[in-house]
């Protein structure tokens, strides 16, 4: 994992923009509305590459840019490489499952020839991927393409930067274990984990100084999606993360439930839209102070849920809390948020 950092590209940007996987393909999901739902996905990246320009963002791609690795539409793949190529600077995405045919990224897979043609910057391998400054913020900017072990320590790959953030692609058991999902770990050096391939915005989830996040997807694939808002987030030069809406359809709009057998899913989870990281000055050194829930019915405005939040951070700074007590007591927190809201919606 140590890579030395005079090794990696440094890039001056506005911050950077995660963008959930956008599966661009030529056969439309059995039910969606669209005419041409590559020109839906086409539009979806298009808005995202507009906002990054707009604030000279570096645009992050979570994987899965093609529905099928070998997309035959040659029309598709063109206009996505003028949208890529319209980017104030280079695109990275990472590796999903979607986009190759066999366990690594091969020639014969249509993400490949966007990387030949030089649109976009393709993580092939797990490890670190660029350092940009960010304002007066170096960030380190790691990956892990799917089927790949995500590392539990990269101090050593990012020796002189001051937050660490890394995507991945993978089934994370962010709302409670399932067979087959990893579980999310702390990460030494590693402030937020930002991951692609499940297609739901989930809840947040602490482990140790390392905050797990979940955007979910910018094109809605399947009924399970029909509440789920297209967003990509933002990393500000203030060191935080927050949305941007896409203006795409939704529920009813973009889904024909005629004939549906089984009631959708219940509504997609769209909490936490700001999360906050502090960084200290010191080498390596990144983490995650608090994570404050700005939705959820605006329990702020209550005093429910946040001024309990409100005591709990005071105790955590009066005590000197370390980080996994801090995150064991957030977790716990964080439910009982959740059934304050489920109450007030019943």
């Amino acid at each position: 994992m140590t890579t030395p950092i005079d090794e990696l590209p440094l890039v001056e940007a506005g911050g950077l923009l995660f963008i959930g996987d956008p599966h661009l393909g030529s056969i439309k999901p059995g039910r969606r509305k669209d005419v041409d739902f590559g020109a839906t996905v086409l539009g979806a990246v298009a808005q995202a590459i507009a906002v990054a320009n707009a604030r000279r963002l570096v645009p992050v791609f979570l994987g899965d840019i093609f529905d099928r690795p070998h997309e035959e539409d040659e029309r598709l793949k063109t206009r996505l490489t003028r949208i890529l190529a319209g980017c104030w600077t280079t695109p990275v995405t990472n590796t999903g499952n979607h986009d190759k045919a066999n366990d690594m990224l091969e020639d014969c897979d249509s993400l490949a020839l966007l990387a030949a043609g030089g649109t976009i910057s393709v993580v092939r391998t797990s490890g670190p991927v660029c350092v940009y400054r960010i304002g007066e913020l170096r960030v380190g900017l790691g990956a892990t393409p799917y089927g790949q072990a995500i590392p539990t320590d990269v101090r050593d790959a990012f020796p002189e930067v001051d937050t660490v953030v890394w995507i991945t692609h993978h089934d994370v058991a962010l709302e409670g274990a399932y067979p087959g999902a990893l579980e999310p770990h702390p990460i030494e050096g590693c402030a937020i984990v930002v991951n692609g391939h499940m297609h739901l915005r989930k809840p947040l989830v602490t482990c140790g100084s390392t905050v797990w996040f979940n955007t979910g997807n910018i094109t809605q694939t399947a009924v399970d999606a029909l509440d789920h808002v297209p967003t990509v987030f933002e990393l500000t030069a203030d060191c935080e993360i927050v949305p941007h809406v896409l203006d795409l359809p939704t529920g009813t709009d973009a889904f024909d439930l005629t004939g549906l057998q089984v009631a959708p899913a219940k509504p997609a989870y769209q909490g936490e839209p700001v999360i906050r990281t502090v960084v200290e000055a010191a080498p390596t050194s990144a983490f995650v102070e608090l994570l404050k829930s700005q939705d959820t019915l605006e329990m702020g405005r209550s005093g429910d849920g946040s001024l309990l939040r409100e005591a709990i951070d005071a105790r955590f700074e009066a005590d000197g809390t370390p980080p996994e007590v801090r995150a064991a007591i957030l977790k716990l927190w964080a439910r009982a948020s959740e059934q304050i809201e489920a109450a007030a919606r019943n």
